[in-house]
Order: C-alpha cells, then sequence, then structure tokens
C-alpha cells in the first residue's frame, strides 16, 4: 500500500492487537491508528478470570505485546475514546470527545460486552461483571479469604471465575438458572464431571434455579431466588453470557446478523472496512454455516487474515474453531462445535479421574471434542475433526487403541 493509506482499527484487544503488527509484517506503509476506550495497551482477556484475580499474574505479565513493539512499528494508540460514527461516503470516523478522523481502510475489532440482567439490587456495590481489565481490578479488591462470592451463571467464565475464587479461600456458590452447568456447550457427562469436581474443591453448584433479586442496604448481602431460597454474599459475580458490540457497524449501514457479517477474506458489505474477532459471523466451510466465535484462537487467525487482505494478499479464512478452560488442576482443550452431535464417545475415566476425553459425533463422523488433561487426544481430535471420515465408535471409545490409528493415511 502507498506510505499516505491511513488505517484505521476500531478495537484494542487480541483481534487488534494480532492484526497491526500483522499489517506492518504485510508490507503496509502507511499510517495505522488504534482506537482503545481503555485505558490500557491490549492484554490477554483469559487470565482476567484466573490468573489475574489469584494474583499469579499482574497486568505487565498478560500485556499481549509491550508498549516498545507498536512504537517500533509506528502504530498510533489512541487511548480512552470511543468510535460513535462512521461516514463511509467521506470515510470518516467521528469519536466520542468530537474529533474526526479520515480513513483509507477501516477495520472493526469491537469485540463483545457483557449480557446484564434486570433485577433488584443488580447496581448496589460488590455486584459486579467479569469482562475486561476494570472489571478484574473491581473483583480482585473485594476479594479476600472466607469472604462469601455468589456466582450468577454456571458457564465456563462463571466456573473458571469460581476456581480462582476458591483458591484464594473465598465460600462460592454458584447459581445457574438451567437444569445443568455448562448445558449450551457440552454433553452431560461432561458438565457432570465439572460439577463433581466443583464439588470436591468446595464450591456449591445449585442448578435450575432463577436469581430474581439481590438484597442489601448499600452493599450486596444476598441473592435472592425464585424458589425462595436466598444465598448470602460479599460479593456478586454475574457471567451469563456476551453480545456482540455491532451497533457502530449496523448504524453505518453495514450488514449484521448475529455479528458484523464478514466474507472469507474478514471484508464487511463495504469491502474498504473490514471486522474480525468476537463481533464478527463467518461462513465457516469445515461446518457449512456461519459462525460468530467467541474465542482469542477466531480474534487472532481472523485479523491475520484481515491484514493480509488489505495488503492486497487474498488468503480466504478457514481454520478449526478451538478453546480452552482453566480450571484448577484441568486443562480443557475444545477442537470443533459439538451442536448437531448424537452420540458422545468417552476415552478414560471420567467418573473417577481428572483425565478423559469427548468426542462428539454425528452419523459416525468426528464434530468435536473436549480433552480435559489430554493434549494429544486434543491434537489428534483436531485431525480427525478435519479428515471427516466415519470412525470405528469402538476403537474410538478405547482407550488402548491409540486415536493416531484412527487417522487416514
Amino acid at each position: 500500500m502507498e506510505s499516505t493509506s491511513r488505517c484505521i482499527i476500531v478495537g484494542a484487544s487480541h483481534a487488534a492487537a494480532q492484526l497491526a503488527p500483522a499489517l506492518r509484517q504485510q508490507g503496509w506503509t502507511g499510517a495505522i491508528n488504534m482506537i482503545s476506550n481503555e485505558y490500557f495497551l491490549p492484554y490477554h482477556r483469559p487470565p482476567l478470570s484466573k490468573d489475574f484475580l489469584t494474583g499469579a499474574k499482574n497486568l505487565e505479565s498478560i500485556m499481549i505485546r509491550p508498549a516498545a513493539a507498536y512504537q517500533k512499528a509506528n502504530i498510533r494508540i489512541t487511548m480512552g475514546v470511543s468510535a460513535t460514527s462512521i461516514d463511509r461516503a467521506n470515510k470518516r470516523l467521528t469519536l466520542d470527545d468530537g474529533e474526526t478522523l479520515n480513513y483509507d481502510k477501516l477495520v472493526l475489532t469491537t469485540g463483545a460486552r457483557v449480557r446484564r440482567i434486570a433485577i433488584p439490587g443488580v447496581d448496589l456495590a460488590g455486584v459486579f461483571y467479569l469482562r475486561d481489565m476494570h472489571d478484574a481490578q473491581q473483583i480482585k479488591q473485594s476479594t479476600g479469604a472466607n469472604k462469601r462470592a455468589v456466582i450468577i451463571g454456571g458457564g465456563y467464565i462463571g466456573l473458571e471465575t469460581a476456581s480462582a475464587l476458591r483458591k484464594l479461600g473465598m465460600q462460592v456458590t454458584v447459581l445457574e438458572a438451567m437444569p445443568r452447568i455448562l448445558q449450551r456447550v457440552t454433553a452431560p457427562e461432561v458438565a457432570a464431571f465439572y460439577a463433581r469436581v466443583h464439588a470436591e474443591e468446595g464450591v456449591n453448584i445449585i442448578s435450575d434455579v432463577q436469581a430474581v433479586s439481590i438484597s442489601g442496604e448499600k452493599r450486596a448481602e444476598a441473592v435472592i431466588c425464585q424458589n425462595g431460597a436466598e444465598y448470602p454474599a460479599d460479593i456478586v459475580i454475574i457471567g451469563v453470557g456476551v453480545i456482540p458490540n455491532t451497533a457502530l457497524a449496523e448504524s453505518a449501514g453495514l450488514q449484521v446478523d448475529n455479528g458484523i457479517v464478514v466474507d472469507e477474506f474478514a471484508r464487511t458489505s463495504d469491502h474498504d472496512i473490514l471486522a474480525a474477532g468476537d463481533c464478527t459471523s463467518h461462513f465457516n466451510p469445515i461446518y457449512q454455516r456461519h459462525l460468530r466465535l467467541e474465542s482469542v484462537q477466531n480474534a487472532s487467525d481472523q485479523a491475520s487474515v484481515a491484514a493480509a487482505t488489505l495488503c492486497g494478499n487474498l488468503n480466504p479464512y478457514s481454520a478449526l474453531p478451538w478453546f480452552w478452560s482453566d480450571q484448577y488442576d484441568l486443562k480443557l482443550q475444545i477442537a470443533g462445535l459439538s451442536q448437531g452431535y448424537t452420540d458422545v464417545v468417552i476415552r478414560g475415566d471420567i467418573n473417577g479421574s481428572r483425565s478423559f476425553a469427548a468426542f462428539y459425533v454425528n452419523e459416525g463422523k468426528l464434530l468435536a471434542v473436549d480433552a480435559v488433561n489430554r493434549p494429544q487426544d486434543f491434537m489428534l481430535g483436531k485431525r480427525l475433526i478435519v479428515q471427516n471420515s466415519p470412525l470405528d465408535m469402538n476403537k474410538l471409545a478405547d482407550d488402548n487403541v491409540p486415536l493416531k490409528t484412527l487417522l487416514v493415511s
């Protein structure tokens, strides 16, 4: 690109932190300006509910790149401001401080925001959501041994937070509205495994219960449920999912459908505007449907594709989704998407150990794998998913049969 070309990146998380340096590596010589509504350089978000909360890591140690890396690459980062509108006709971005910026190419890495709940008491002191650094810092200041925490939501973020708070010696209760934890993302067998482990670690998990209010004068004192049960709390943490930040794109007239719709080259319906990360919806050729993924892997890989596109190198995005979750001594690695499975095949002792793999199968073909403390099964599982060939279910279930023997040579 000509040295006068200007690229503005709206957002400053994983996708932005990958995109900006990748642009330079791909040959972009023009200006690069990253717009952040936070006052921090891009940082890793997964540790917020884990090592950052426990104090094992600090802000500096979870930075994606040091300040010097952005300076060396001549990447300008404007902090503490938000983009409010896009004038596509004149290629102009307006910020909430009134400043307007002209662009040649614009990339939206606006991510997602927490899903909020509307119940009485939700605005009391001591009630938190956990999405960004500010949230994590606020929660961290309110933790302490033997304090009582009630977590509303039994998904991965809620369970990871429960694990971190138990490490700090807190009394933890998790309230889940669905009949079981992790209901939307795992098989019943995997959910039962996590329920067992959390119980062994001292977490009180209550499923099929709806929080209806938070009581307290100035600070949260208890969470009250629809069935009348009351759970005392010094802090309350709400983790009930996220919503993609698409308002900026929508108001600009870009196509939005459960995320900013992008093609395989990360381009929106306006090819001078690209998007990457949690805010996007893309067609995945492996699963033959549109997906919106909330993962570091997707943000980084899609950002690399966007950088290549901006530099004139069209490399289609077709990565297999993968995720992870750390809880206690458990390293869960997830490959693929399990929606639509008809059978679950378990390798290992899921009921008595802390190591197993669950394979999600549809008509003999592997859709996804949840591997707990089994990195080899995770790696081979990824290859088996992409292979997309019918598998021998008996061999898949037999822990004495090496997984690699199921690969088609």
